[in-house]
């Protein structure tokens, strides 16, 4: 198995093979370091300081869920989120933000209940999902993201 790294000078794709995740990955293309870059095919978990960096200078699409670590449907959903990162892997970046810890971001967006699921290309929001809605509809706005 192997992850996917996605450049952030360059927007190489670098796939890490697992056994090597104990080194410190450089891009195989421009040289530049990945280490402390999200991670393609895995959740990443964001912070209100790491927003701008890691989803509006994405190279890939972007799916962000918030969500809270007591709300049921957010729990419900989170094993439909991992797999489909794991599914999207080197096609689309997803996050969690716990919005009971980082505030700042989910009032800029206006999240109002939790779990919202926004979609972003190129640093902008394009879509977004509210409630714990079936895996098949949010393939549905992945698709069209990524295409």
């Amino acid at each position: 198995m192997h992850t996917v790294i996605v450049c952030p000078g360059c927007g190489a794709k670098n796939r890490i093979p697992d056994d090597k995740q104990h080194l410190t990955p450089k891009c195989g293309r421009c040289g530049n370091t990945l280490a402390g870059v999200p991670v393609s095919g895995k959740v990443n978990h964001l912070t209100d300081a790491g927003f701008h960096s890691q989803v509006e200078q994405a190279k890939l699409p972007v799916l962000l869920d918030f969500y809270s670590p007591t709300c049921g449907p957010c729990r419900m959903i989170a094993p439909v989120v991992e797999s489909l990162a794991r599914q999207y892997a080197g096609r689309l970046l997803v996050f969690k933000l716990d919005t009971s810890t980082q505030q700042m971001t989910a009032a800029r967006f206006q999240i109002r209940g939790v779990p919202t699921l926004l979609f972003f290309r190129s640093g902008q929001m394009v879509d977004q999902l509210v409630g714990a809605v079936p895996q098949a509809e949010i393939e549905q706005r992945i698709r069209q993201l990524i295409d």
